[in-house]
Formats: structure tokens, sequence, C-alpha cells
């Protein structure tokens, strides 16, 4: 756990830089702006996230999690403090990691399910939705649009995951690795590349493609209703959310946010910290 920061931060950059790197390669789209007018503000809204982030929760998640386990607060806590009678010493201890092994798995599989539905409630809520937005107007979708999220979007997000962490009691070890896997898919899922259909389509049964993604950035409000899943796609399948295929083709799907223009004005930094407080 004393190597969480330099775990999250080596896999984030591995991630960003192989996506970078492919997209570069062989783009799926062409962007309307040109990069630097784009990546200076999408990266600049990662830097103020993590700012944003350390200033209301310097324990960071992993310590919620650390904390709410000494306290023995949150229910896969009290799941771990009991001892079941049917455990005879020789297999205690064997039994005793059969059972965190499960909850580190359930934990993650359940804070997963907690972003899809909070990712939900920011598309229908309207006030949380002007807050979305602003990752929305982005006119092109590429690696840095996974990173380009209003602080106060990462402020709430935050504070909705200490919520599950402390409720649900969640271990350290499942923190670190749901945070890590968050990252790295929401990078991922954003980059500007393409699979051939045929394999498309069979991720896609599992996890949210590329392209299954930019369909959640179409500019028609049913199918940016659509496809919330920032990793896994049965959460959008369950809860009757999937979108497999847009009306457009993914070369000429409309991206981002018609009432607020491609423009390098609404790319810079300024522009997208207001964006949540201008009028409709």
């Amino acid at each position: 756990m004393d190597n969480a920061s330099v775990i999250r931060l080596s896999i984030f950059l591995g991630v960003f830089a192989v996506m970078a790197l492919l997209e570069t390669v062989k783009p799926a789209r062409k962007a309307v702006l040109d990069r630097k007018s784009r990546w200076v503000g999408n990266l600049s809204m990662v830097v103020l996230g993590a700012v944003v982030s350390r200033i209301i929760l310097p324990a960071t998640l992993v310590g919620v999690s650390l904390w709410a386990q000494q306290e023995g607060v949150g229910l896969f806590n009290a799941v771990m403090a009991a001892k079941p009678d049917s455990i005879t010493p020789n297999d205690g201890a064997l039994s005793s990691n059969i059972i965190f092994i499960s909850i580190v798995a359930i934990s993650i599989l359940l804070l997963d399910m907690i972003i899809y539905w909070q990712h939900r409630l920011f598309h229908t809520v309207p006030l949380l939705w002007r807050v979305h937005k602003m990752h929305h107007a982005d006119s092109h979708v590429d690696t840095t649009t996974g990173l380009r999220f209003h602080p106060i979007e990462i402020a709430i997000s935050l504070g909705v995951k200490a919520v599950a962490v402390v409720l649900l009691g969640v271990p350290a070890v499942a923190v670190v690795i749901f945070e890590v896997a968050l990252n790295g898919f929401s990078l991922f899922n954003h980059a500007n590349i393409r699979l051939p259909q045929k394999w498309d389509d069979r991720v896609g049964l599992v996890l949210i493609t590329q392209r299954l993604h930019r369909i959640h950035h179409s500019q028609a409000k049913k199918e940016s209703n659509s496809n919330y899943g920032f990793s896994v796609s049965w959460w959008d399948r369950l809860f009757n959310s999937f979108t497999p295929r847009a009306e457009h083709s993914d070369e000429t799907l409309p991206i981002g946010q018609k009432d607020v223009p491609a423009v390098k004005e609404n790319a810079s930094i300024l522009a997208l910290l207001l964006q949540p407080f201008k009028s409709k």
C-alpha cells in the first residue's frame, strides 16, 4: 500500500503512452482542432483534478479504506472480523484467504457498478449534466478525452467512492486495483483507434471498446445516453442502456455538443473551467 501512488502513476503513464502511440500511428478519426489546442486544456484538467482530490481527501481512498478497516466499519470488514464456527485451526488460514480474495473481487465489481450509476446520473440529473457536459463537449475523442473531467466532477466522484469504500468496507488492495483499472480503461476506451468490426463485436461482449464509447460521445442524445460503462459492457446490457450500433458509421459519427462549437476558444483551460456556469 506504501507504493500505491507509484503503481498508479506508472501504469497510468504506460497505458497513456501506448494509446497515444497507437492513435498517432493509425488514428480512427481525424480531429477538428489541432492536437496542441485540445491537449493543453485536456491534460490541465487531470492536473487540476489531482490537486482538488488532494485538497479534499489528503488521505486518499486507500487511507479511507485503511481507516475503515482499523475501525471495523463497513460490510466486508464485519465479514472479515467474524470467525465462522465451521473454520478449524488447520484450514482457517486457507478459508480466510479465500474469503478475502472473494471480498476483493466483489468489491471491485460493486465499485464498478456504482461508477456506472454515477455516470448515468451525471447524464440524467440536469445540475450534474452541466458539470459532466464539459467532458462531452470535446470535439474529438482521443486518449486525453479520458482525462478531461471538470474538477467539480472529480470532487463529486471522489465523495461517492469514499462513501462506498466506507459503507462496504472495501479492502485497500481492492481500492488500488479498481482505481488503476478505472484510469486505465478510461484512457483505453477513449483512444482514437478502431478494432476490426468482428473483433470489436467480440471484445464488446465483455469490454466497452473505443467504437462503443464513441457512440456515448455522439451528439444524438439517445446514443449519448447509453454505453455508460467505463470498463465492462455488461452493466449497460443488464440495465438496458447498451447501444451496439449508432445511426451513423463510426467514421462519420458527429462527436461533441452542438452548442459548443469546435473552436480553439472553447478548448482553452479557462473555457473548460467556466463551461458548467454558462447559460444553456
